[in-house]
């Protein structure tokens, strides 16, 4: 159906990146239930209380006469939203189990459409090893991050003790230090460091072929996945690292760390997120930063807490840093003089 005649909201970067020609990234959420799932109120649910959440959710990303990328409102049909997988009942939990990974290993393989808002609802109707039913969302990053998601699905729920009171949870006191001299210093060479090394191995510097990385060729992102679930205990992974020999051979491995940009306090909701001038705004609010893996000499390797120590080290180092920054500032830029696509 034709949008409605409303005024289009430009895309921000991010959701530019995110939904483009080369690139689509979703975020599948999947939520157990202790119960089997009643699906006859799922429609006037979503009408009621997940669409007007955020006008993302009723809008679809269309280019202005410009090339620009626009929300733009949309008349949604929910039932084109919805879906109910049928599969052989009467079977033991455990068939549930592989017909519930294969089910999401296809659903995460599938594009959404770009003909409607840029979200889906699966509903999993049967018992598996860990629950009664499931509940899978499937949310198009370039409608929010994780923080602003998470805030839309909290949105939708209530307290048991008293549902007309809003959800609280305990919240984080954030005690910033004073900016002085050698701090200051110290943040300008670490902001220099990191930006300088993600540069490079960004452009030029490759990491070393380990076992936990992939071989380099070319169009292996586009390789078939499986998504499957598997719990280890702590001498598995101790046989792993054992028989992949990680830690010991101190190869060049680096990280490409998804950091934060929020400064978080606690949950927001999002009557709070959408406020013009939000502490924690709605949307992508994170940057990436290459990491690389601690250096551990042989003695060291023997005992894990070393390698704790010096992530931890590494983790406070980058705190006091502006590289992220930086990075979006030079994407941003690219992004302007190029074009989301390049």
């Amino acid at each position: 159906m034709e949008s409605k005649d409303e005024a289009s909201e430009p895309v921000s970067p991010t959701g530019q990146y995110f939904n483009s020609s080369v690139l689509s990234i979703c975020i599948l959420a999947v939520l157990e239930s202790e119960i089997p799932i009643d699906d006859s109120s799922t429609i006037s649910l979503l009408q009621d209380v997940f669409l007007p959440i955020s006008p993302r959710f009723s809008s679809i990303m269309v280019k202005d006469k410009n090339g620009v990328k626009q929300w733009k409102k949309f008349e949604v049909k929910l039932k084109d939203h919805v879906n109910v997988p049928i599969f052989p009942s009467g079977l033991p939990p455990n068939s549930y189990d592989n017909y519930l990974n294969d089910y999401l290993t296809k659903i995460a393989m599938e594009q959404l459409p770009q003909s409607r808002p840029l979200w889906e609802i699966h509903i999993f109707k049967y018992p598996t090893s860990t629950a009664a039913g499931v509940l899978i969302f499937k949310l198009h990053h370039a409608l929010g991050d994780g923080f602003s998601l998470m805030g839309a699905l909290l949105s939708c729920l209530q307290r048991a003790d008293n549902p007309s009171l809003p959800l609280t949870f305990p919240s984080l006191q954030n005690h910033s230090m004073p900016m002085n001299i050698p701090k200051f210093l110290s943040s300008a060479f670490n902001t220099v460091s990191d930006f300088g090394w993600s540069l490079l191995k960004s452009v030029c510097i490759e990491d070393d072929q380990t076992p936990i990385r992939s071989s380099g060729d070319s169009g292996v992102e586009f390789k078939p996945i499986t998504i499957t679930t598997m719990t280890f205990s702590l001498e598995h992974i101790k046989q792993v690292k054992a028989k992949l020999g990680v830690l010991n051979n101190n190869a060049n491995s680096t990280a490409l760390v998804l950091m934060n940009t929020r400064n978080i306090g606690g949950y927001k909701s999002v009557e709070e997120m959408v406020k013009p001038d939000a502490e924690s705004p709605w949307g992508n609010q994170f940057g990436f930063l290459h990491v690389s893996l601690p250096d551990l000499t042989k003695a060291e390797s023997s005992n894990p807490l070393e390698f704790v120590l010096k992530a931890q080290k590494s983790i406070k180092r980058k705190r006091n840093s502006l590289a992220v920054n930086l990075t979006g500032r030079l994407l941003e830029s690219l992004r302007k003089l190029t074009g989301p696509e390049v």
